[in-house]
Parts: C-alpha cells; sequence; structure tokens
C-alpha cells in the first residue's frame, strides 16, 4: 500500500522554465494523498476551488499538502483524502519578481510642429519595470481562465496606450520638439504615472520607465547635423581646431592635399582676424610705427615732414585731428 501511494502522490511545483512568465497555472488539477507544494523564491502559490480562492501562500518552501496547506485553506479546511478521492483544485503561481521590458514605438507619432501640417514624425525607444502587485486582482480581471500570462501580454496593453500619452505629455509646457531628449526625463515620469494608474487595474505596477532616445526623420537629422556645424564653424577658434585634427587624420603636412590647403586658409584668416583685434585695441600701432619712422627720417637723413597731418602723432601715439602740433607733446606733425 506504501509503494502505491507514492506512485499516486504527485508534486506542484513551477520552475519558471520560460522567462518572462507573471503567471502559470499547474497543469494537473488533481492533488492525491502524500503530493508536495514546493515554492521557490519570487513566487507566490494560489489555491484556487470551483472558481474561488481559496488561499495565497507567499513563504518558499516545501510542504506537505494534506497536512501543511489544506487546513488554511477557507473551504477545504476538513477535506479528507480518500483512495478514489484526490483533491480537485487549481493551483496557479504567481511570479513576484519585478520585470524588465523593452519597448518602442510600433510607428511613428505625428507631433504638432509649426509649418508642418502633417505634424513632425518621431519614434521613441526604452524599457519599463512592472511586477505583479495584486494578485487576486489579476486572476479575477485577466488571467483565471488562462493557463499563464507574461510581461508580453503587459507590453501589449502599454504599447496600445503609449502613443497617446507620449503626445499628450510632449505638448505640455511648450516643449521643444527638435530636442526632446533633453527633457527625456520628465516626458518619462509623467508618463510613469499614468501607466501605472491604469496598470493597477489589473493588479499590475509599473515600477519604472525610461526613455531611451527618440528617432526623428533622416531629412530632420541632417538639418540638426548642419545646424550644430553651422553654429561651430562660427566660433573661430573651435573650428580651426576641428578642422587641424580633421587634416592630420587625412595626412596632415605630409599630404593632405585640399584638407590640408583648408586648414592653412582657416588659420590664415583666424590669424588675420586676431591681428586686426589686437591692433584695433591698441590703436592702430602699425600707423604710429609708420609715423615713427617718417618723422625719426628728418633728424637721419633730412627727410622733410609729410605734408598732411598724420592721423596719430609719431612721438607719443595721441590722435592728431589733423593739428599741425601735437597736443599732448608738442611734437610738429608735417609742414
Amino acid at each position: 500500500m506504501g509503494i502505491f501511494t507514492t506512485q499516486l502522490a504527485n508534486v506542484v511545483e513551477w520552475n519558471e522554465s520560460e522567462e518572462g512568465v507573471l503567471l502559470w497555472k499547474w497543469e494537473n488539477d488533481e492533488i492525491k494523498k502524500g503530493s508536495k507544494l514546493i515554492i521557490r523564491m519570487g513566487q507566490d502559490a494560489i489555491f484556487m476551488y470551483n472558481g474561488k480562492l481559496e488561499g495565497i501562500f507567499k513563504k518558499e518552501g516545501r510542504y506537505d499538502i494534506e497536512s501543511d496547506i489544506i487546513p488554511f485553506l477557507t473551504t477545504l479546511a476538513s477535506f479528507k483524502f480518500g483512495f478514489n478521492a484526490p483533491l480537485r483544485a487549481e493551483v496557479l503561481f504567481i511570479n513576484t519578481k519585478e520585470q524588465l521590458v523593452k519597448w518602442g514605438t510600433k510607428s511613428a507619432i505625428n507631433l504638432p510642429a509649426q509649418g508642418l501640417p502633417g505634424g513632425m514624425p518621431v519614434r521613441a525607444f526604452g524599457t519599463f519595470s512592472c511586477k505583479v502587485e495584486e494578485a487576486e486582482v489579476l486572476i479575477d480581471k485577466i488571467a483565471g481562465t488562462k493557463k499563464f500570462f507574461t510581461v508580453s501580454d503587459v507590453k501589449d496593453r502599454i504599447i496600445a496606450n503609449l502613443d497617446q500619452l507620449l503626445m499628450s505629455w510632449i505638448g505640455r509646457e511648450g516643449r521643444d520638439i527638435f530636442n526632446l531628449q533633453m527633457d527625456a526625463a520628465n516626458i518619462a515620469k509623467g508618463i510613469a504615472s499614468d501607466l501605472d494608474k491604469d496598470m493597477q487595474r489589473i493588479g499590475i505596477t509599473i515600477t519604472d520607465f525610461n526613455i531611451e532616445s527618440f528617432s526623428y526623420p533622416e531629412e530632420i537629422r541632417k538639418m540638426q547635423e548642419k545646424a550644430a556645424a553651422q553654429a561651430m564653424v562660427s566660433d573661430v577658434n573651435k573650428y580651426q581646431q576641428v578642422a587641424v585634427a580633421d587634416a592630420l587624420g587625412k595626412g596632415g603636412s605630409s599630404g593632405g592635399g585640399v584638407a590640408s590647403d583648408m586648414v592653412q586658409l582657416q588659420m590664415g584668416m583666424a590669424m588675420g582676424q586676431q591681428m586686426v583685434q589686437g591692433m584695433m585695441g591698441q590703436g592702430m600701432p602699425h600707423q604710429n610705427t609708420m609715423h615713427q619712422s617718417q618723422a625719426a627720417a628728418p633728424a637721419a637723413g633730412g627727410v622733410p615732414l609729410p605734408a598732411v597731418s598724420p592721423k596719430f602723432c609719431p612721438n607719443c601715439g595721441t590722435p592728431t585731428g589733423g593739428m599741425k602740433f601735437c597736443g599732448n607733446c608738442g611734437n610738429q606733425l608735417f609742414q
């Protein structure tokens, strides 16, 4: 009899052989005398009888169903196993661990944009995390008649609502639709709150929601790159550094060809601009030097003074204002 009883006994357990399953139903409804229940870490075991939830067991371990489980079931506390009377009950296992899921918009979302009648088509990608918060609600609303319920089912529900949520949160506070990545964290935070409220109706909570990137049409991406390049070129120093690095990468001074010529041209332009700016800040010293040489010539070789007044005194650099003698040092400026 002991051998026969052992043959009838079974083990009620879930090995979680597939990832992403949130609820799994034990396939054999007949629980025989001597059967054991195994609950692993991150699992809950739920006993159902005649469609009614009888008990939830959360602590991991190995249990004798007859002595450790049945006494705690609501309507089966006095159930006695007979030789031909197995317990016909359903056992559902809940995965209580947090699940990380990747998401992406199925198609581009047309966001309202000035000058674009059809809107700006934008795609978004990221991740979200979810877990079963209330097993009773999940069973009642969704999984009561299913053998399993997965994160893919959760993802489908989220994607179905995501387009409207993205449009709603992106359109708030006058966000720049050409630079959404800068405000991605705030957009994601708002979406996470709305999604969590919706998913709690089926016993699921959204613990995290992230937007990793926004994707624009190729034409818009090229325009952004061009604008960034123009902004960089406006700063001569930055452009010079980038141009030199680019030329060196293509051969530098040992045969850079057109790239090398362009670098030399830009460097020359930059140096010329810097020289002009320096001379303007120092009172046009090149003119002073010219007039000083002209003023010094008569003393050395008897060269006459210029016939018209220079703009600056060659002796002290003071503006002359067309005067014959410098108002600062008294030096004669022209004949």
